[in-house]
């Protein structure tokens, strides 16, 4: 979001060079920059014991494809609580181990995706209202279920990829 006036008092933005950053949107009466803002969400490939990973159906995101588990962070929670809270809620499933994959901008910029793998024992799935349906995918399977080149594609094949211990690194 770019602002036009200060979030702060209501004061209409100017621009100020503020060292590397260049020209930015400035508050006189606050003297001080205002950046632009983004929404911060978390993403999850979420796997269990017998290599599947969970994969969901959101009408509101894709009629032809699968996602992965995702959500917005809400002030005051952690990146590692969003998605553990996530995962409960989309799926009802509890996390047994959670390790943060890397990060990728969203589309047009204006929101960051923090991925995890997510590790859960396989059970049935307790679906929020906003997940239409879900599968367990063994991995030979999951990739082309899910739109190519998409965050989540990326997210479950680096997931897979640790999990098979060719991928030692934590981040992408």
């Amino acid at each position: 979001m770019r602002y036009t006036y200060c979030p702060h008092c209501g004061e209409r933005l100017g621009e100020k060079e503020l060292g590397d950053e260049g020209m930015v949107p400035w508050c006189g009466r606050c003297e001080r920059p205002v950046w632009e803002a983004f929404t911060t969400a978390v993403i999850a490939a979420v796997v269990n014991e017998d290599n599947e990973v969970a994969l969901l159906r959101q009408r509101y995101i894709s009629a032809e494809t699968y996602v992965c588990v995702s959500g917005i962070m809400k002030p005051g929670e952690s990146a590692e609580n969003a998605m553990v809270r996530e995962i409960g809620e989309e799926l009802g499933l509890a996390v047994k181990e959670l390790r943060y994959m890397g990060s990728w901008p969203h589309k047009n910029g204006d929101m960051l995706m923090l991925g995890f793998r997510a590790v859960v024992e396989k059970g049935e799935f307790a679906l929020s209202r906003e997940v239409d349906a879900a599968r367990w995918a063994p991995f030979d399977e999951a990739l082309p279920l899910i739109r190519e080149g998409s965050i989540a594609q990326q997210l479950v094949r680096a997931a897979i990829a640790f999990r098979r211990g060719e991928q030692k690194e934590e981040t992408l």
